[in-house]
C-alpha cells in the first residue's frame, strides 16, 4: 500500500491547487476548493484478473497500421447515427450532457432496448423496479437488454465479465465511485478516476461505453473539464422542458462532424425522431399576417426550413427595444443599420422583436434575407407571399452576398412546395430547369421592391 496523498480541487472548474485558499484562481470562484485524497492505494487492471493473453503495445509504421473502414455499430435510431456521424464506433466512449428531466436517461433506455446488441444498461440513480416501469411505457421488453444497479466500478466489471455485453450505458458518471480513490462520488477525482477506467476497460475489449453526465448551472458538464477532453464524443440534448421537441447536437465526435442535429419529439411514450424538421419549423396557417418570412438553413448536412417572425412598433419608451430569441442581437442591431444607412428605412424609433420558431438557434448568416423580408414586412404591414422563402447573407453595404450549398438549399425549398426562392445574384448555381423560381438580387432595395413594390 502506498502512501496516502491529497490535493485541494475547485469543485467548479476541476483546477488543482497544493494547498487550500479562497477563491480559484482560474474560474474566479469563491470557496469552492476542497481537498480530495488523489492516491489510497496501488491499483489494477480494470479486469479482476489479467489475462496471459494480453500484452503490451508495440510501435507500428503507420504504413503498416490496418487502414479498413471501422464498422459502426447501428443503433436503430436515424437522428441518433446522423449526429454520431453513422453509429457508435466499437471502442469509443460518448458523453450526453443535458438539463434535468429534459430526456437524457428517456433517451438511451429507449435505445437499449431497441438495440440488437446485448446491451448492459448500468444506473446509480433509480431501482430495477422504477426502470422496468419506464422501460413498459417506452417499448415492448427485450431480451437483449440487461438492467444493473450499481455505482461501484469494481462491481460493474464483474459483472460485466459474467454477462458479456456488446454495449454499455452509464447513468450517470456523476453516481460512480471507485476503491482506489477515496472521496465522495460525482467529486472531481472520482469523476476522473472512474472515467480513465472505462476508457481503459472501452479500448482494451473494443466495447463501447455511453456515460450520462449531469450539467451545471451555466449549461457546462458538471467535473473536470478533463471528462470531456478524455472521451471521444460529447453530445448535448437541448430544449425547453414545456416544450415537446427536443435538439441532440454533437460538440465534440473523433468520428464525424459536428455540425450535425437529431431533433426529437417528447410523447408519452417516449421520444420520437423527426425525420422532417421543417414541417415542425413552419407554422401551418391559413390567413397570410405580415412579419413572417422563410429562411432556409443548413445544420451539418441537413437542409431545414425555419420560419422568422419579427414584430416592428412604436417605440413607447423613450429608448427604442431590440429584442431576439434563437438569433445574435449584434448582427439583428447590424441589420437594423444597415436598412437604416443604405435603403432608407426609418426604423431608429422603433421597437424590434424577433423570433425564430421551433426554440431553435440559429448562426447561419444565410437567414439574414429573412430577417430583413421579415423585418420590413412588419414595418409595411404587408404580409410576404406563403410561397416566397430566402437564402442570402446581408453585407454592410446593403448587398446580398453569396451562401454556400445553395443548390442543397434550392431542392430543399422545391420538395417543400415553395414556389419562389430569393438568393444572390452572385450566386454560382449549378442546377437547371428546377421546379421553383430563383430569383436573383443584388441589393436589399431589389427584395423590397418585388416583394412590396
Amino acid at each position: 500500500m502506498s502512501k496516502v496523498k491529497t490535493s485541494f480541487f475547485c469543485q467548479n472548474c476541476g483546477t488543482q491547487y497544493s494547498k487550500w485558499q479562497g477563491q480559484c484562481n482560474a474560474c474566479k470562484e469563491w470557496n469552492t476548493i476542497a481537498e480530495e485524497i488523489i492516491q489510497k492505494q496501488e491499483k489494477v487492471a480494470w479486469k479482476s484478473e489479467p489475462t496471459s493473453s494480453s500484452k503490451a503495445p508495440r510501435p507500428l509504421k503507420i504504413t503498416e497500421i490496418d487502414s479498413a473502414q471501422e464498422i459502426r455499430m447501428d443503433t436503430t435510431d436515424g437522428e441518433l447515427n446522423r449526429v454520431l456521424g453513422g453509429g457508435i464506433v466499437p471502442g469509443s466512449l460518448t458523453l450526453l450532457g443535458g438539463e434535468p428531466g429534459i430526456g437524457k436517461s428517456t433517451l438511451l433506455l429507449q435505445i437499449s432496448l431497441k438495440l440488437p446488441y446485448k446491451t448492459l444498461y448500468v444506473s446509480g440513480e433509480e431501482s430495477q423496479k422504477q426502470i422496468k416501469m419506464r422501460a413498459e411505457r417506452i417499448t415492448p421488453n427485450s431480451d437483449n437488454c440487461y438492467i444493473l444497479t450499481e455505482t461501484k466500478t469494481q462491481n460493474i466489471f464483474k459483472q460485466i465479465e459474467a454477462i458479456q455485453p456488446e454495449i454499455v450505458i452509464i447513468d450517470s458518471i456523476q453516481t460512480l465511485h471507485t476503491d482506489y480513490i477515496e472521496s465522495t462520488a460525482g467529486s472531481i477525482s472520482q469523476i476522473r478516476e472512474t472515467t480513465a477506467e472505462l476508457i481503459k476497460f472501452a479500448k482494451e475489449t473494443n466495447i463501447p461505453v455511453i456515460l450520462i453526465g449531469h450539467i451545471t448551472k451555466d449549461g457546462n458538464i458538471a467535473g473536470p473539464k478533463i471528462l470531456e477532453h478524455m472521451v471521444d464524443t460529447v453530445l448535448q440534448f437541448e430544449g425547453d422542458r414545456n416544450h415537446i421537441y427536443r435538439i441532440l447536437r454533437s460538440l465534440k465526435n473523433r468520428f464525424g462532424s459536428t455540425s450535425e442535429l437529431g431533433i426529437y419529439e417528447m410523447l408519452g411514450s417516449g421520444l420520437r425522431e423527426v425525420s422532417n424538421p421543417s414541417e415542425i419549423l413552419i407554422s401551418h396557417k391559413d390567413e397570410e399576417l405580415s412579419g413572417t418570412a422563410i429562411a432556409t438553413t443548413l445544420e451539418g448536412m441537413r437542409p431545414l426550413m425555419i420560419e422568422i417572425q419579427s414584430l416592428v412598433s412604436t417605440a413607447v419608451y423613450g429608448t427604442p427595444q431590440r429584442s431576439t430569441t434563437g438569433y445574435n442581437a449584434k448582427r439583428l442591431n447590424m441589420i437594423l443599420a444597415v436598412l437604416e444607412k443604405r435603403a432608407g428605412f426609418r426604423l431608429g424609433a422603433k421597437d424590434v422583436f424577433l423570433n425564430v420558431t421551433g426554440g431553435i438557434s440559429v448562426d447561419d448568416p444565410a437567414i439574414d434575407l429573412a430577417v430583413v423580408a421579415a423585418i420590413l414586412s412588419s414595418n409595411e404591414d404587408i404580409p410576404v407571399g406563403k410561397g416566397f422563402c430566402f437564402a442570402g447573407e446581408v453585407g454592410l453595404s446593403g448587398e446580398i452576398r453569396p451562401v454556400n450549398r445553395v443548390d442543397q438549399r434550392i431542392q430543399e425549398a422545391e420538395k417543400l412546395g415553395f414556389d419562389t426562392i430569393f438568393v444572390s445574384k452572385y450566386n454560382k448555381i449549378a442546377l437547371k430547369n428546377t421546379g421553383i423560381k430563383v430569383e436573383l438580387v443584388a441589393k436589399i432595395e431589389d427584395v423590397a421592391s418585388i416583394l412590396f413594390g
